[in-house]
């Protein structure tokens, strides 16, 4: 009986230990302009949040700007109400963070997609370069016209990175490949503009495209759509967006920006958050391509095992994709 008693009792104690090592947390998260239900870039960092409060308890704060004028005035705000982390999902937002963050030493902030050197900042980047070469890959593999297509959102060095490591990746199996290239916009607009994506990505496959990769945020939505329209097939971006047109969807090029936001909130709790710079490539799960029930019928299995062994061969350093950013000033 006694031992009976005294189970819940040490199972008490347990918890109130580790309840008692973790960090009280106010966490907030600012969007980039496209909203948190864009389906893909945007979207992927609300899950990550969602995950967190799920399995925590802790709730969170956020906010979808509609102008990037807002920026710092989201952030200030946050700040002076208690956010002790806060998260931007964005390089848009580096400008902003650069002047914010001294005026707020004790917050931690974390920026996604860029670099913002303050001592209270973490800044998290991809290698969407690793990601965009496998998926270039299984386009160069799928197509039956030797031609595929490239849909960017607003024309900056990142989505350029997108670009060129889908390019060399259906270089890597057929280098007399055809690549159509178009960007959508050169403003923040570029990211919300469905139908202006949609209308590049018919202009490509009617030159013969039958495979187009979309790296536009929100305007991507076209562009998938423009391809099931068609009957011809998309890829997509950030998020998984096989299940949008099953049987379209040919893959999805999966930018974890989930596990980045997950991860910074449960260090933070944790005590274990840091500053500085935080890399997140196909070796630390940060990228993939995206196989599920949607498409795995497009994908047969001597696709699979050749871009598995590139994958292998990426982590290993015998594959070096080029990181746009490390040629764009030459």
């Amino acid at each position: 009986m006694f031992r009976k008693l005294m189970i819940p009792a040490v199972v008490a104690l347990v918890l109130a230990f580790f309840a008692g090592n973790a960090l009280a947390l106010n966490p907030a998260v600012i969007y980039d302009l496209g909203g948190k239900f864009d389906k893909s870039f945007n979207q992927a960092a609300h899950m990550g949040a969602e995950q967190f409060s799920q399995e925590t308890g802790i709730k969170y704060r956020d906010f979808e700007p509609t102008n990037e004028s807002q920026y710092e005035q989201a952030l200030r705000r946050f700040a002076s109400r208690g956010s002790d982390l806060i998260v931007v999902v964005g390089f848009s937002f580096a400008s902003a963070l650069e002047k914010i963050a001294p005026e707020f030493p004790n917050t931690k902030f974390v920026i996604i997609d860029m670099v913002v050197t303050q001592p209270n900042v973490e800044s998290v980047v991809f290698k969407e370069h690793e990601g965009s070469f496998l998926v270039g890959m299984l386009a160069a593999m799928k197509t039956q016209t030797g031609k595929i297509g490239f849909v960017g959102g607003m024309d900056v060095p990142l989505i350029r990175k997108f670009a060129l490591g889908y390019k060399e990746g259906a270089q890597y199996v057929n280098k007399d490949i055809t690549i159509f290239e178009n960007m959508t916009g050169t403003t923040p607009a570029a990211w919300g503009d469905p139908i202006k994506a949609g209308e590049l990505a018919r202009s490509q496959f009617d030159r013969g495209a039958d495979v187009v990769f979309t790296a536009a945020g929100g305007s991507g939505m076209g562009v998938l759509q423009a391809a099931a329209d068609a009957k011809k097939f998309s890829i997509g971006v950030d998020s998984n967006q096989n299940y949008i047109h099953p049987g379209s969807v040919l893959t999805s090029m999966v930018k974890r920006v989930d596990l980045a936001v997950f991860e910074a909130m449960r260090d933070a709790q944790n005590g274990d958050w840091e500053p500085g710079l935080k890399v997140l490539g196909l070796a630390e799960g940060g990228v993939d391509y995206a196989m599920d029930k949607y498409n795995e019928a497009l994908i047969t299995p001597e696709m699979k095992a050749r871009v598995e062994q590139a994958k292998a061969d990426i982590i290993s350093g015998k594959i070096v994709v080029t990181n746009y950013f490390d040629i764009m000033d030459r």
